[in-house]
């Protein structure tokens, strides 16, 4: 089991991956919006989207967890 965690500070501007899909390493699962860039989350390994910890709109920090995927 792998956590997603934000690279840095920034709103969640779009989930692109669901709960249960299943993901190619690099794909990307969340892009956040900072200081007026968008930036991708991307998944570092293949498997399964257990869970999402965060709906778009919300404020994340670096190091947040985005994601759980086993």
């Amino acid at each position: 089991m792998a956590e997603l965690k934000a690279s840095m500070a920034g709103s969640v501007w779009k989930i692109v991956a669901n709960e249960g899909q299943s993901v190619t390493d690099g794909e990307d699962i969340v892009i956040l919006e900072s200081m007026k860039m968008e930036i991708p989350i991307a998944a570092e390994g293949a498997g399964t989207i257990k869970e999402l910890k965060v709906n778009e709109g919300d404020f994340v920090n670096e190091g947040d967890v985005l994601a759980v995927i086993e």
